[in-house]
């Protein structure tokens, strides 16, 4: 079974071969053009130019984690740590997360397809296996992580990519049933319990939120019925409503979230938020300088995590922000543009897993800003691609790795090969 996941297939027919009708039009977005399969077209048979975003975004992410985490050693909680330890452990997560995705990069589409159940099926396991205590591993009151001694796992990173996977794969195996409630929405609303079930039981709320996002933007670009779609996301909205009224935790955040600047709150639940937005003040336009903040001796917790994004405002200035915010809108319209590809192309899990991909970054990527800035109540999700985290780059890079085969794929066949 491995040899045959490995096996790439060498194009079978000429490069001059027909290219199909819904997309010969497209070929010139990919370098590539029915009498023009060779030279510079035919070298690139990935898009290097979102392996180039991706890259940029990872190796200032890299930079940023280490000017963030640079004083760390100052304080009681990490005296005994070096200056380097999160830089040494941020680029050791880099070259896991480069083998992962290396890995997942070999395997065609058909089988993460035929895989897409068991994949869901052995998240929800590890989701469950994480709370068992002595097992999971506990941090400031969640227990997110199964500990592997080299590295920390977090399930709920695996279960966002193994959720796009089954969500594309379920969303094309219910084409026929696309309008009916019963056969579509209803298994998927169980499937999702489960899934928040587990993850508020961590506690990790924000996941729980991408989650579903990306899944039900998935049935909705799979096209399921509109008004079905509609009122979901009303009984989604009111469930999560209902989820912060009952938590006083919750309510206490979305309350101190809207007055961050009274006494008590920025004394106390929305002090990350007041000193984010401080750091952002003191930014302006081009920043202090890299390695200048003052946020980050000690003032902003989890700088190097959920609120990178002030840092780099702090000391990049409102033209650092601005190069991160369009390195994420090309990431994201790239996703989208090779998803739409393999559509017309006739692969329709292909494609709508390329645009899962788009919007899972696309959607964490401004809840975490938005919570940077103080546009949406303070919720713990990290900066896909940037802030401190294994588990988190190591799935962003899985993700996107599998984004580039969809797109090897489309290639493949545009030039007349078997993908």
């Amino acid at each position: 079974m491995l040899s045959k996941w490995f096996k790439r297939e060498r194009p079978s027919m000429p490069a001059h071969s027909l290219i199909p009708a819904g997309v010969a039009g497209a070929g010139s977005a990919y370098g590539l053009s029915r009498s023009g399969a060779s030279g510079v077209g035919q070298q690139q048979s990935l898009d290097q130019s979102l392996v180039w975003a991706v890259l940029a975004l990872l190796f200032l992410g890299l930079v940023m984690v280490y000017s963030a985490t640079v004083a760390l050693p100052d304080s009681n909680k990490y005296a005994n740590y070096s200056t380097t330890h999160f830089l040494v452990r941020h680029a050791f997560s880099f070259v896991v997360a480069f083998a992962a995705a290396f890995f997942a990069f070999q395997i065609p589409m058909k089988s993460w397809q035929q895989l897409a159940p068991l994949l869901f099926l052995s998240c929800l396991g590890l989701l469950l296996l994480v709370l068992i205590p002595g097992v999971g591993k506990d941090v400031n009151g969640a227990r997110r992580w199964l500990s592997l001694y080299v590295l920390n796992i977090q399930p709920s990173e695996l279960m966002k990519v193994c959720a796009i996977i089954y969500a594309a794969d379920y969303t094309v195996r219910k084409q026929a049933y696309m309008q009916r409630i019963g056969k579509v929405l209803l298994p998927m609303i169980v499937a999702m319990f489960l899934v928040g079930m587990l993850l508020l039981l961590e506690p990790d709320m924000g996941a729980f939120i991408v989650i579903v996002t990306v899944v039900f933007a998935i049935l909705f670009l799979g096209g399921i019925n509109a008004k079905v779609f509609l009122g979901s996301i009303g009984m989604l909205s009111a469930a999560f409503a209902l989820l912060i009224a009952f938590s006083d935790y919750r309510r206490a955040r979305l309350l101190a979230y809207l007055d961050p600047w009274s006494g008590d709150n920025a004394q106390n639940k929305a002090y990350q938020l007041s000193h984010s937005l401080i750091a952002f003040g003191r930014g302006e336009i081009f920043g202090v300088g890299l390695g200048g903040s003052v946020e980050k001796l000690h003032y902003l917790p989890e700088a190097h995590t959920d609120f990178i994004l002030a840092v780099i405002g702090e000391e990049l200035g409102f033209v650092g922000v601005t190069v991160v915010i369009l390195l994420f809108a090309f990431i994201v319209r790239r996703c989208f543009a090779i998803g739409s590809q393999a559509i017309a192309l006739e692969r329709t899990f292909n494609g709508l897993f390329a645009k899962g991909v788009g919007t899972w970054i696309g959607v964490q990527t401004f809840i975490n800003m938005g919570v940077n800035l103080g546009l949406l109540p303070t919720k713990g999700l990290t900066l896909p691609l940037m802030s401190y985290g294994g588990s988190a780059i190591m799935m962003n890079c899985v993700a996107l790795a599998l984004v580039l085969r969809v797109d090897y794929e489309n290639r493949t066949m545009m030039r007349g090969g078997a993908a």
